[in-house]
């Protein structure tokens, strides 16, 4: 049989065998890739012969895992002293490369922490996110930004820890609002002493630690205290922080005696689709929870979902010692020694069966369960949004991909454009995209529009030139009237692309009004919509959404300009000689205007420095 005779599958397979024959029976990771060098998927094995080897058997391979094989034209692999070793790099290139054949966890965000800083003598408390750079404590993960904003809120009405900057502390000359609100106690006027405020970061540690009950304790005696000595104003102080701690202990929503550092995940699914809900408890206390919808394949069982979305979700995240699922992952020895590695201390993965543990997990799982039913509820309904767009704009098919354009400038400044994304999910957010405007005149609309569709559909055509895909757009949204639809439509016809999607201006109609938009279309009357129409307000949503990015996107550059200076872009010439610069000299328009010899006076300006700063200059 000729090779174009063969089947893809045939094919696949027979490529899979070459690599099989040369395989050692050592641990290790695959990849296996399309023609155009697209990663299909990345494993890890035990045994990278027999692991590869079951490829070559299409037969006992699932019908999605037969597409991959189709598509595979060749293979790359990794060899590993260990089998945890070959797990560790494998939850990284997924995590990297997003293979789209692999359970895939869709998160890029970090954990916020809670920052107990202890560089300074009155330590201040931060919310932190990132490389744990700063010295001092740190307390967390908490799920989410606000379950850290809430618990500061608490610290600073219970222990009146200040949380402004250094620069700030030592600017002050009498104590800020924060003193005034019972929020902090004005270290930085000398209302209070090194020793008291010592005490106060203390017991804020202590409570971060879980012994709020022995705070609540001491609390409580202090309020007797001053009670007793009719100092009634002290007493209603010490009653309010008691008030505070336990307001914070009845936000816990469920606390386990005994489940002190624990993460907690729970895995259910419905028609199709998957939910981890994971609960952080630190100090046997809740620090919030998050929910994931991991993308799998249809035929993927439940164990090996919750040991891939595991092994990618603590791939760049802090680990506990203990963590609690009710779904025992696939290779459970393998994951609890990769994590082991990576905490430098024993990890266990447990499944309760009885007790207080599988309460919490029911109640994870409760959670789980809601979650779910909230996203197929709300992508139901996005979904019903998407196909009245497609009737409304006469479409053949729903789009899956719509791309939302705006610009914004004041008088002709700081230029820019922008472009949001919507699919079925909702906003697709790691797909926005600006751009500076270059070329375009000042407070030319139409020009700047001109523009960014030139470079958005210049880079598409190179990246997919036969106008397919997951990033080529079916309907785009533009922020105007028919000037600007008028202006797509002369970049789009120039690229040949008109024809391969539907446009839509949206201008705000004769009175300016919500509910008044007109639509422009290419060959049609303009039109409007019922203002109690739901496709208006999901349209609506869109543009707002897009004018949002645009007026955000002008700010950041118009604000980094403010704070810039000429000598930013003088070819060497960093912070240093540019202060020494600047001090000789007085201002950068001096420098601009200066001569070279008068350049090489300043300290550390030496004569082909000065040379490239006349240069850069005239």
């Amino acid at each position: 049989m000729s090779e174009k005779q063969k089947s893809p599958i045939t094919r696949g397979s027979e490529v899979i065998q070459g690599y099989v024959d040369r395989l050692p029976d050592t641990p290790g990771v695959y990849r296996m890739l399309a023609s155009d060098g697209e990663v299909l998927y990345v494993g890890k094995a035990k045994s990278l012969k027999k692991r590869v080897s079951s490829y070559t058997r299409p037969q006992a391979l699932s019908f999605r895992i037969q597409r991959m094989v189709a598509s595979t034209e060749r293979m790359e692999f990794v060899h590993t002293a260990t089998e945890v070793e070959a797990l560790l790099l494998e939850s990284n290139l997924i995590k990297k490369l997003q293979p789209r054949f692999n359970i895939l966890l869709r998160d890029g965000k970090s954990f916020p922490f809670i920052l107990l800083r202890d560089d300074h003598d009155f330590p201040q408390i931060v919310k932190h996110r990132g490389a744990k750079k700063p010295k001092g404590k740190y307390y967390g993960p908490f799920a989410s930004a606000g379950d850290v904003n809430r618990t500061i809120a608490i610290l600073q009405r219970v222990f009146m820890i200040r949380n402004c900057t250094d620069s700030y502390f030592a600017q002050r000359s009498r104590p800020c609002l924060q003193y005034h609100i019972k929020r902090c106690t004005a270290p930085c006027v000398g209302k209070v002493a090194k020793d008291e405020y010592a005490e106060q970061v203390r017991e804020a540690e202590e409570f971060l630690e879980g012994k709020s009950d022995a705070i609540k304790k001491r609390l409580s005696k202090k309020m007797s205290a001053a009670s007793d000595a009719m100092d009634y104003e002290q007493a209603a102080a010490f009653r309010d922080r008691i008030s505070a701690l336990t307001s914070i202990q009845a936000k816990q929503d469920i606390n386990i005696e005994g489940l002190k550092n624990a993460d907690v995940f729970a895995l259910v699914q419905k028609e199709g689709t998957t939910c981890v809900q994971v609960f952080f408890f630190r100090a046997g206390q809740n620090y919030g929870n998050r929910s994931y919808f991991p993308s799998h394949g249809k035929d993927d069982i439940v164990e090996d979902i919750m040991g891939a979305f595991l092994a990618q979700f603590y791939e760049s995240k802090p680990t506990a010692k203990d963590i609690l699922v009710n779904v025992a992952p696939s290779g459970k020895g393998v994951l609890e020694e990769a994590l082991a590695t990576k905490l430098e201390s024993k990890v266990t993965i447990s499944k309760p069966s009885r007790g207080d543990r599988k309460r919490v997990i029911d109640f994870v799982e409760r959670n789980a369960l809601a979650a779910l039913d909230r996203r197929t509820s709300r992508l139901a309904n996005e979904s019903k949004l998407i196909r009245s767009v497609a009737e409304t704009f006469t479409m053949d098919d729903p789009p899956k991909r719509i791309e939302v354009y705006d610009n914004s400038h004041i008088s002709g400044t700081n230029m820019v454009g922008a472009m949001i994304v919507a699919d079925q999910e909702g906003f697709a957010k790691n797909a926005y995209r600006k751009f500076n405007i270059k070329t375009a005149d000042e407070a030319d609309d139409y020009g700047m529009m001109r523009e960014v569709m030139e470079r958005r559909f210049k880079r598409a055509l190179k990246e997919t030139p036969d106008m397919e895909g997951a990033d080529w757009p079916d309907l785009l949204l533009i922020d105007g009237g028919l000037g600007q639809l008028n202006a797509v439509r002369e970049v789009l016809e120039d690229y040949g692309v008109l024809d391969a999607l539907t446009v839509v201006a949206i201008s705000k109609g004769p009175d300016r009004n919500a509910g008044r938009e007109q639509f422009h279309m290419i060959g049609k009357q303009p039109f409007m919509l019922p203002e109690n129409d739901a496709g208006l307000h999901y349209l609506q949503r869109l543009r707002d959404e897009a004018h949002r990015f645009a007026i955000g996107t002008h700010r950041a550059r118009r604000q980094k300009q403010l704070t810039s200076s000429p000598l930013d872009g003088v070819p060497g010439v960093g912070a240093k000689r540019k202060k020494a610069l600047l001090h000789y000299f007085g201002s950068a328009k001096a420098v601009s205007g200066a001569a070279v010899e008068d350049l090489q006076k300043v300290e550390g300006i030496s004569k082909s420095v000065a040379q490239k700063i006349y240069d850069h200059f005239h």
